[in-house]
């Protein structure tokens, strides 16, 4: 028994196939991981400044934000991811190969629950 658990513990898992541009996509956005956690965080801060009637906390998110979003290279990714996500999905929103989705998913799921 506990030879066949030990072979069992060496046979190599099949990798994961997904399509290059799902890799990519996975890739653009980790790299944009910290920039998009930064902009959650500051889209709730705007909010509740809001409904706390803080005007002058709220411009001055609202302008952080805008910052963030003219930085050329955030712009250059996020213009690139959105041009993965055409290659990956397809005209109704799913995906074209449903490994690309199990892969992208994790993804998102933990780069939201790292993003405090």
């Amino acid at each position: 028994m506990r030879r066949l658990l030990l072979c069992l513990l060496f046979v190599p898992l099949p990798a994961l196939a997904i399509t290059p541009e799902a890799q990519e996509f996975i890739d653009v956005s980790a790299k944009l991981e910290p920039v998009q956690c930064e902009k959650r965080k500051l889209r709730r801060a705007i909010v509740l400044a809001g409904v706390e009637g803080r005007a002058a906390d709220r411009r001055k998110l609202r302008e952080r934000f805008e910052q963030i979003n003219a930085d050329p290279q955030t712009a250059r990714l996020e213009k690139r991811l959105a041009v993965l996500e055409g290659r990956v999905l397809d005209s109704r929103g799913r995906p074209r190969h449903p490994e690309d989705l199990d892969a992208i998913s994790f993804q998102q799921r933990q780069a939201f629950y790292r993003c405090d």
